[in-house]
């Protein structure tokens, strides 16, 4: 039963087991996860982001042991917790979240440099720290976009 729930949580009550880009149906998760955070206080945005985080590391851990497979692409709890990181400061103007959710997907696929070397670490801290790498850089690159089209002065 235990085995049964981490696994169910750990692939975001299921949108990891879509036979075709399970870390895309993660991210499209953590917009929603994201967006229920930007419902509240602001200190409570942080304190939950790293609540979140910390619970990610130990489910994706678990879950990594129960399915014997270092990172298994069902779980997406990692893409779900970094989502914030993605989104923090970013409005709610539609074209600013597709532009944070496709900046994560190509740093989170292309996995730069430190974000590739990050999944050297062992069970849940391997599994959730590439994706908040691969956040920190998406988080800049939409801002940076941000930036750019408000000079725009469109």
């Amino acid at each position: 039963m235990r085995d049964r729930f981490i696994k169910w949580v750990a692939s975001g009550f299921g949108a990891g087991l879509v036979p075709v880009a399970p870390g895309t149906a993660g991210s499209l998760l953590g917009v929603g996860y994201w967006w229920l955070l930007t419902r509240g206080n602001p200190w409570a945005y942080w304190l939950v982001f790293a609540a979140g985080v910390v619970f990610a590391v130990w489910c994706a851990g678990e879950a990594a042991e129960v399915l014997r497979k270092p990172d298994p692409p069902c779980v997406v709890i990692d893409e779900i917790a970094a989502m914030p990181l993605v989104l923090a400061g970013v409005g709610m103007h539609p074209w600013q979240i597709v532009v944070g959710f496709l900046w994560f997907r190509l740093f989170d696929i292309w996995k730069p440099t430190p974000v590739r070397q990050a999944q050297a670490f062992s069970g849940g801290l391997g599994i959730v720290l590439d994706d908040l790498l691969a956040a920190g850089y998406a988080c800049g690159a939409t801002h940076a976009v941000i930036w750019a089209v408000s000079r725009l002065k469109l």
